[in-house]
């Protein structure tokens, strides 16, 4: 890759002290895809593989400072949302990509931990809904977040189904409605839709505790979105990215948790 002309990508999320995932794993992704990842940190979590045990939300001026300077000096194209905390993070970064219109915003709607440690402030949701998601290129939330959006449980085919269109009502452009959290036989079924397009991506479920596989996902898509890929094709080709990490990864850590090996992944 020429650097003189390097794709850059923008992470907002929280920092992971353990590595596996957050902006630790965004910048392994958009690294993985050749893209140069820039990062502004929205909280500092102490967490490793078993639990999260503190959070640390960033001063707004000091997370305001990160994303100008980053805007100031680059050529983003797209910007990657993960973990934002709270409802005074959620408007304070709205209000950024506001000012600075980047051309594609990936929004992963963090809301827990896998230990199950909440990560978005229950109040913030409405924020997110209103703020965030109709500025959204694409939403990426898992079984869970999508429960949290729409206030209604999903458990069978039929409601992930409507859920999908149910998002994209929200305001985002696209939605892709991750389905790990749903049973649905021996595979998982990722369903995506851009109100005019709709695909499902079916995969083998692997038999094992993952960790940042949506934060990797979402970042992935973002990468391949600045390497102009279509929308749809980019989030099956960034699925197929993260699968690849998920089987040769490895559990660095004393807990049942696996990691994504982002550089076999990408050969």
């Amino acid at each position: 890759m020429n650097m003189s002309t390097a794709h850059c990508a923008l992470t907002i999320a929280g920092s992971d002290s353990g590595g596996g995932a957050g902006i630790q794993a965004d910048l392994k992704a958009f690294a993985a895809h050749r893209v140069h990842g820039l990062s502004a940190i929205t909280a500092l979590t102490a967490q490793n593989t078993r639990t999260v045990s503190a959070v640390h939300v960033t001063p707004l001026p000091m997370l305001r400072a990160q994303i100008d300077a980053c805007f100031d000096d680059y050529n983003i194209t797209a910007v990657k949302l993960g973990m934002l905390a709270n409802a005074q993070v959620i408007h304070a970064v709205a209000d950024a990509l506001l000012v600075h219109r980047p051309a594609v915003i990936v929004l992963d709607p963090v809301m827990f931990a896998l230990s199950g440690a909440r990560l978005l402030e229950a109040d913030a949701v409405d924020a997110l809904r209103q703020r965030l998601i109709p500025l959204a290129t694409l939403i990426t939330p898992n079984i869970p977040e999508a429960e949290s959006l729409l206030g209604r449980t999903i458990s069978t085919e039929a409601d992930a189904d409507s859920a999908v269109q149910a998002l994209l009502a929200l305001g985002a452009g696209a939605v892709l409605l991750k389905g790990g959290h749903l049973h649905e036989g021996n595979d998982v079924v990722d369903r995506y839709s851009d109100g005019d397009n709709h695909a499902r991506f079916t995969h083998p479920r692997l038999p094992l505790q993952a960790h940042g596989t949506g934060c990797s996902l979402a970042s992935a898509i973002a990468a391949l979105l600045c390497r102009q890929q279509p929308l749809s094709t980019a989030c099956e080709s960034a699925i197929g990215y993260v699968a690849r990490g998920l089987q040769w990864g490895y559990q660095p850590g004393k807990g049942a948790v696996r990691v994504l090996d982002h550089i076999g992944a990408a050969r």
